[in-house]
């Protein structure tokens, strides 16, 4: 890694297209912003080369969702006869011209990165190539690969009024060939990608090279079309509509999601991808046979489909990736012999994911299962890998015959048929499912364990901002409260009432959730500070989020703001406030983290008469951000933390060095545009200081040597 070089940067303006409320930067072009934001680290040259690519990976999957969903949503609007964004106002041609021109410059970008990219591999002796070696061997060594594990996974279909172009499903890949035939006839062959056919072929040898795959299909070509001359090929790829309508009143959930989502791969094309140089009856051939027009097609000057190049992450050596960071096991945990509840039992954690262990989680549900005093667990599901501990925990329990109580989440995104198959397995061992809510989305993370201690019921929470799903918990930043107080548990219990009952919980002690609660109360909050800051006692905000759009919400933070109440906003993506305008918001500052990992817990603190730090500081966590989806459309809950050690973890460690980080920072400008700051090799990360330093309330016993 360089230790002597600084990195700054600075994003394109996202001022409100014109004719629109200049108060508010739009979601998309926020959105946008965010995505350049995340591209930008891969010039960051102080960082590992390895992980570098793996930002231009994750950039290029984040825009495949954005066509995938936004652009699709617009295309969707306008296709219904609707031309101006609701809520918004702002013209929906005049939008999507906008977004399609920044998006398809951040394409470009991202191919002139990887190109670099590329280059410094090579420096390092790792070779990406786009053509097959010339050397004898590796010639021979590719056609043997080919016919071997190649070709057998391949249909390659020419085009004739019997053969006509095959469907392409959702980011699906192909290659299009212009071949002469022995009567010198133009013909058309088309090959399908498969979606498990490796993007790369690792070629033999000490050093690490690899070419890409349409490559090797297209050197081999003659052994498909035996008596045909290559005239021209093309590498392409489509995204298409994926955003699914489900019937409310529909009696049969699964049946209708495994319905939406067959329909879902066979949604409009978006986007479509092909390299720059390929001929035009290729285009057109291309555009028609996908139903799209060719102002909305982009020629890539390299590879298609960048997310792919992930693939060579798990190849590279170690001085080229971050260096290795083991998880922590919360001590406090440890202190009681691994026993959770004892722990708990002491006093309410907070675990910082992930630079301390998702395991304790797991342990936690684990421990549950297995505890014969455990009569009852109740979980929600949103998101999950398909073999969950967390899933392996609820059927060993419900197999146990304690009563057990899953609450799955049909509608999260790209997760449905995951779920379903989740949901499936759960009941056939006797775990009572339920869905929720047909309208609302349930988004609340929340387990509820009934545990029987000396004659008495003691129900045992845990509340995050993050999904229960292990292998995110590796790189999501996010927080597990876990606590045994019982009015908390009073509120989750009534909480899951509403889910399997919808009879709406309205006296809860320590929480508010939505869609009922959450804007009254945020709202209220926002005021108390108003009306501090006019008394002269302290006052502030800080929030920690990943979004923050709700129109009524920005209004109350800057009448706040007029009023002289200082806020610090810590939003990863979307930010439709705008800051630093003179009698608007001159006292609101939001600034992004972009790093190592990706921010994802949700806090919101609030002064209350007291300096951050104060005992008289209001802070809660919550699964919202400050969208009107999250605090109109679903169920989310905010839970206030009161116990001491976990407040100061929170407000003293989390928030503050979060506040003092340089090296992540992004700060939004009143014009829309971010700016990072240059920062010297040695400028203070938030990510690294957690990496070295346990969190307050799970240090345990180290607290005591630390001091």
């Amino acid at each position: 890694m360089a230790n002597d070089m600084m990195f700054s940067g600075l994003t394109e303006s996202i001022l409100p297209p014109a004719n629109t409320d200049i108060r508010y930067f739009n979601r998309e072009l926020s959105w946008l912003a965010f995505n350049e934001r995340v591209l930008a680290l891969t010039e960051d040259v102080s960082l590992p080369l390895a992980e570098r690519l793996r930002f231009v990976s994750i950039s290029a999957d984040n825009l495949h969702e954005f066509f995938m969903v936004r652009i699709a949503g617009l295309r969707q609007l306008q296709q219904r006869g609707v031309h101006r964004v609701p809520h918004d106002d702002t013209e929906i041609e005049t939008l999507l011209s906008l977004l399609h021109q920044r998006s398809l410059a951040l394409l470009a970008k991202q191919n002139r990165l990887l190109a670099s990219l590329i280059a410094a591999f090579k420096a390092e002796n790792i070779l990406i190539l786009d053509e097959v070696p010339t050397d004898g061997e590796d010639v021979e060594w590719l056609e043997t690969h080919f016919v071997t594990n190649i070709l057998p996974l391949l249909t390659p279909t020419t085009l004739d009024p019997a053969h006509p172009f095959p469907f392409f499903h959702n980011q699906g890949k192909g290659m299009l060939f212009e071949l002469a035939d022995a009567n010198k006839k133009l013909v058309h062959g088309v090959i399908l990608l498969p979606e498990n056919l490796a993007r790369f072929v690792k070629l033999p040898g000490d050093n690490l090279r690899f070419v890409l795959v349409e490559a090797v299909i297209k050197a081999c070509i003659g052994k498909i079309y035996t008596k045909h001359v290559l005239k021209s090929s093309a590498v392409f790829s489509i995204i298409r509509d994926s955003e699914i309508e489900i019937d409310d009143e529909a009696n049969d959930l699964i049946n209708e999601f495994e319905t939406a989502l067959r329909a879902r791969k066979r949604g409009n094309v978006v986007l479509l991808t092909l390299n720059s140089d390929a001929s035009a009856s290729t285009l057109n051939l291309l555009c028609q046979a996908m139903a799209i027009e060719k102002d909305r097609c982009f020629g890539a000057d390299g590879p298609v489909s960048l997310n792919n190049f992930a693939e060579l992450i798990s190849y590279m050596p170690k001085h080229l990736l971050y260096p290795t960071f083991n998880p922590r096991f919360p001590q406090r945990i440890r202190d009681f012999d691994g026993d959770c509840f004892a722990a708990i039992r002491n006093k309410d954690i907070v675990v910082h994911h992930p630079y301390e262990s998702f395991e304790v989680v797991v342990r936690f549900l684990q421990q549950s299962a297995r505890d014969p005093d455990v009569l009852a667990i109740r979980q929600t599901l949103y998101r999950t890998t398909p073999d969950s501990p967390i899933v392996g925990a609820l059927i060993e329990a419900a197999e146990s015959g304690k009563s057990v109580t899953a609450v799955i989440e049909l509608k999260a995104r790209f997760d449905e048929k995951n779920n379903i198959l989740l949901a499936r397995d759960l009941e056939r061992a006797g775990v009572h499912i339920a869905y929720g809510l047909t309208d609302l989305k349930i988004h609340a993370k929340m387990s509820a364990v009934v545990r029987r201690e000396s004659g008495r019921l003691v129900t045992y929470t845990h509340l995050g901002t993050g999904n229960y799903h292990p292998i995110t918990a590796k790189v999501y930043t996010d927080l597990s409260y876990f606590t045994c107080d019982k009015e908390v548990g009073r509120d989750v219990y009534e909480v899951f009432k509403y889910l399997t009952s919808h009879v709406h919980p309205e006296k809860l002690k320590k929480s508010f959730i939505s869609p009922h609660q959450s804007m009254p109360r945020l709202s209220s909050l926002i005021d108390a500070e108003i009306v501090a800051a006019a008394q002269g006692t302290p006052s502030g905000i800080w929030i920690k989020c990943n979004a923050i759009v709700d129109r009524n919400l920005i209004d109350k933070l800057y009448e706040a703001s007029c009023a002289g109440v200082k806020i610090e906003i810590i939003a990863r993506g979307i930010c439709c406030l705008r800051p630093g305008v003179d009698g608007l918001s001159e006292n609101i500052t939001v600034r992004s983290i972009v790093g190592r990992y990706l921010e994802h817990g949700r806090i919101y603190a609030f002064a209350s008469g007291g300096k951050f730090g104060s005992p008289k500081n209001t802070v809660f966590m919550s699964s919202a951000d400050l969208m009107p989806r999250n605090l109109l459309r679903r169920v989310e809950m905010f839970v206030q933390l009161e116990n001491p050690t976990v407040r100061k973890q929170v407000i003293n460690q989390i928030l503050t060095a979060l506040l003092q980080d340089e090296r992540n920072s992004w700060f939004l400008m009143h014009d829309g545009s971010y700016r990072h700051f240059e920062t010297a090799p040695d400028s203070f990360s938030a990510h690294d200081y957690f990496i070295a330093n346990p969190s307050l309330s799970g240090a345990g016993s180290l607290a005591k040597e630390t001091k």
